[in-house]
């Protein structure tokens, strides 16, 4: 051989090396993302897809598929040792994707109204305790006259830890307090923008009695901590993240999303951010035989459920 073709051999040695270190780069950067993905289908079709009866999940299927309009409710749930627990936040998330709007409306938890399959009225949040899911499902839906399509149901405890997945998340703090409970004893909010962690997160959503607007003033935290969330969680790139997101999720929640409804929401649906307003549902506190309720009126249910039927027209 030739010195000349001895040297145009090494040479295409040199490029080949390169080459090859990034293929591999790319095969292992590849595989771990595949490896993520089927991590993550198995977490949520055998860990968190938990279906239930008062939903048509054929129907909901192909609205998806169709990319029509959705309401989510959403449940914050603080479970008890002993007891199913209660749902401490509960809200109708309602996406549309053809106008690219999304809306949360806020249903304050001592609102009183017809507890569907007991037969009285009472706190809505005691429909959770009462009967689960399925029961919490027929209540709202009875009560503002609207189809729900999905739910999320979140342990509140889980919420710190999301929180955290993400590198913690940053909210407009309306009020200055300093936290004297169990989450955050000590730490100052500040009024004014706050990069929060997981355990100030939960201290933030959970503070009512240093608030004058009480659980009005509590759930309006908790719409802005849910946004923030939704917002911090659209943007992450990480895979190291995702997968750290999958794992609090998978302890935590439970849906009747299944995997190929959340990649669907991801593709199609993700842009309903952009446009995003808040609402809470009012009311007036009265005692009723010792307890405190929260009665609303029905034209506020009226005007409540025109909003949802609004947005998802």
């Amino acid at each position: 051989m030739s010195d000349e073709k001895q040297k145009k051999k090494i040479r295409k040695r040199w490029i080949l090396i390169p080459l090859a270190i990034v293929l591999g780069l790319t095969l292992a950067v590849v595989g771990y993302s595949m490896s993520i993905y089927l991590d993550a289908k198995q977490t949520v079709d055998s860990e968190m897809n938990q279906p239930v009866a008062s939903i048509d999940h054929d129907l909901t299927k192909k609205k998806l598929k169709d990319s029509e309009p959705l309401n989510i409710l959403l449940l914050g749930v603080d479970k008890r040792s002993g007891d199913r627990g209660r749902s401490d936040a509960l809200m109708v998330l309602s996406l549309n994707p053809v106008n690219d709007s999304m809306q949360l409306i806020s249903i304050p938890r001592d609102t009183r109204t017809e507890i569907v399959g007991r037969g009285f009225d009472d706190k809505i949040n005691h429909a959770y305790a009462f009967g689960g899911i399925d029961m919490s499902i027929n209540t709202v839906e009875n009560l503002l006259d609207i189809d729900l399509d999905y739910y999320v149901e979140m342990n509140m405890e889980g919420l710190s830890e999301m929180v955290d997945a993400i590198n913690g998340i940053t909210v407009t703090n309306e009020l200055d307090w300093v936290d004297t409970g169990y989450y955050e004893k000590g730490f100052h909010y500040a009024e004014g923008e706050l990069q929060l962690d997981g355990p100030q997160t939960m201290g933030y959503v959970r503070m009512r009695y240093q608030d004058p607007n009480g659980d009005f003033g509590r759930t309006k935290r908790q719409r802005q901590v849910i946004e923030a969330i939704i917002d911090k969680g659209a943007s992450v790139g990480s895979i190291n993240k995702i997968s750290d997101m999958i794992d609090v999720l998978g302890n935590n929640m439970a849906t009747n999303m299944d995997f190929a409804d959340m990649r669907n929401l991801l593709m199609n649906y993700s842009a309903s951010r952009n446009n995003f307003t808040s609402y809470q549902m009012k009311g007036t506190g009265k005692m009723i035989d010792g307890i405190y309720y929260l009665i609303v009126s029905e034209d506020e249910v009226s005007k409540v459920h025109n909003m949802v039927k609004q947005i998802t027209s």
